[in-house]
């Protein structure tokens, strides 16, 4: 999916009250920069984390791949299925809770290969995960086509490299908005 400018996850009220969706206040997020204070804590994490905490906005830009690959859909994070509907691109509370539940359960399974994220480590996660699933040899099936889908031309992996924690720190935006009944709305 390409668009000309960058993607942003804006959290806004839920449901709209007039012709358009109020923004969340930063403050609403302001303990997301505690996060970016910790010594221990990678730079990209930080800067999500930082970030988060003063826009209560998530730039998602790099993550839609990511995303997509772990939730089995096409555009998640750009709300084009409501889109397609003639609808605001927006991602409900229940859409949040979604997105939040499978980057917890992937950050969770991906702890074995420490704190650096790859296509290679998100690979290795997901055949995991499927292979002790219902359906397993079809889902592999379905995995190895949507992995070749992503390699360019030449059979090269994409250069993915997320911190662990700033995919912790993500899924943690999209608990947030579920748990306080925000939406998302995808602006670019």
């Amino acid at each position: 999916m390409a668009h000309d400018k960058g993607l942003d996850n804006v959290a806004v009220h839920w449901p709209r009250t007039n012709q358009y969706y109020d923004p969340v206040a930063p403050a609403e997020f302001v303990d997301f920069g505690a996060i970016a204070d910790r010594p221990e804590i990678a730079a990209p994490t930080g800067a999500l984390a930082l970030h988060i905490a003063k826009t209560g906005t998530v730039r998602a830009t790099a993550y839609t791949e990511l995303i997509d690959l772990l939730l089995g859909l096409e555009g998640v994070l750009y709300a084009t299925e409501a889109a397609a509907e003639d609808e605001d691109p927006v991602i409900d509370p229940d859409g949040c809770a979604w997105i939040a539940g499978g980057l917890e359960r992937f950050v969770e399974g991906h702890e074995k290969f420490g704190d650096l994220v790859t296509f290679d480590t998100v690979t290795e996660v997901l055949r995991t995960a499927i292979s002790t699933g219902r359906l397993a040899e079809q889902q592999l099936r379905w995995l190895d086509q949507r992995l070749a889908a992503l390699r360019d031309d030449a059979g090269n992996s994409p250069h993915w490299s997320f911190a662990r924690t700033e995919l912790a720190v993500l899924a943690g935006f999209y608990r947030r908005c579920a748990e306080r009944g925000f939406a998302i709305f995808a602006d670019y």
